[in-house]
């Protein structure tokens, strides 16, 4: 049964034609983030099934996780730790642990980069992101985690629209699927 959040979620979407030779629709979720509601309950939505984990720390890929990740970090009260993509801008200085993640929905690998000070065996990790498709940047953070000795608890996304062996395998939790989202 669907949460008032996830009706909000749903309404507050748009698919978006970007104009002549594009063969698809683009997601636009800028109402999410323009709505004071959907921003004061997403990351408690997102944490709820993970508080009891105890997670230490969120870990969130640029860009919308940049905006995403502090608010579940906040609803925890715990740290957030940002991965840095090297085509968004200047990456941090100092030592960073790199993965690259398996092709997205676009087949695209992706490169992400934590800052190495910031993620360490103690940790026990939540994942976030505003939408999954493929998982392959949640498997590419995992990777992060796993190079650092950091424990992932599982990912929290808004969005889910993967296939259910996606999910299980990554253990993703998410606020509304893609056959809830308007067509």
């Amino acid at each position: 049964m669907p949460t008032e959040l996830t009706g909000r979620l749903a309404a507050l979407f748009r698919w978006i034609d970007p104009g002549p030779g594009v063969s698809h629709l683009v997601s636009d979720i800028s109402g999410w983030w323009r709505d004071p509601t959907v921003l004061a309950e997403l990351g408690p939505a997102l944490v709820a099934p993970y508080r009891e984990a105890r997670p230490t720390v969120v870990l969130a890929p640029a860009v919308t996780g940049l905006l995403i990740g502090p608010l579940a970090a906040t609803a925890l009260g715990v740290g957030f730790v940002a991965a840095h993509k090297p085509g968004d801008g200047r990456l941090p200085a100092g030592p960073l642990t790199w993965a690259q993640s398996p092709p997205d929905y676009r087949g695209r690998r992706v490169d992400l980069a934590v800052r190495e000070r910031h993620l360490g065996p103690d940790d026990r990790v939540l994942v976030v992101d505003d939408w999954v498709r493929t998982g392959a940047q949640i498997r590419a953070l995992y990777d992060i985690c796993a190079t650092r000795g950091a424990q992932v608890l599982g990912a929290a996304v808004v969005a889910v629209d993967c296939p259910p062996e996606t999910v299980a395998a990554l253990r993703i939790t998410g606020l509304i699927t893609d056959e809830e989202l308007p067509g």
